[in-house]
């Protein structure tokens, strides 16, 4: 069954904003999990660009997005966003969220690697004029 469902995705303006959602049905818990976010370029690899820690809501962050990206939880909603703000054009691509169980993330976006761990489909984020 989906375990994870972004959305938010979109068509934006450069300098724009757009806030992505992570949510996790009932069998999955986020607050237990790093969740992280990747980004897709198109013909590109995946790559992280930010995550968040289970433990203390510690976060990360790729230089391509340092000061403009926010990562957050709502425990409430079991969703982590992902608040974009000032986009680029390089910036559009297709956003995937993944959780993976572990306490933190320090200087890295963590890969899902064993069957605990769970990836989103994706939405997608067109920066243009």
């Amino acid at each position: 069954q989906v375990q994870l469902v972004e959305s938010g995705g979109g068509l934006v303006q450069p300098g724009g904003s757009l806030r992505l959602s992570c949510t996790a049905s009932s069998g999955l818990r986020l607050n237990y999990y790093v969740v992280g976010w990747f980004h897709q370029a198109p013909g590109k690899e995946r790559e992280g660009v930010s995550c968040i820690s289970s433990g203390d809501s510690s976060s990360y962050y790729a230089d391509s997005v340092k000061g403009r990206f926010s990562v957050s939880r709502d425990k409430t909603k079991n969703t982590v966003y992902l608040q974009m703000n000032n986009v680029k054009p390089e910036d559009t691509g297709i956003y995937y969220c993944a959780a993976v169980a572990i306490d933190y993330c320090t200087d890295h976006v963590p890969l899902p690697s064993s069957g605990l761990d769970e990836w989103g489909q994706g939405t997608p984020v067109t920066v243009s004029t």
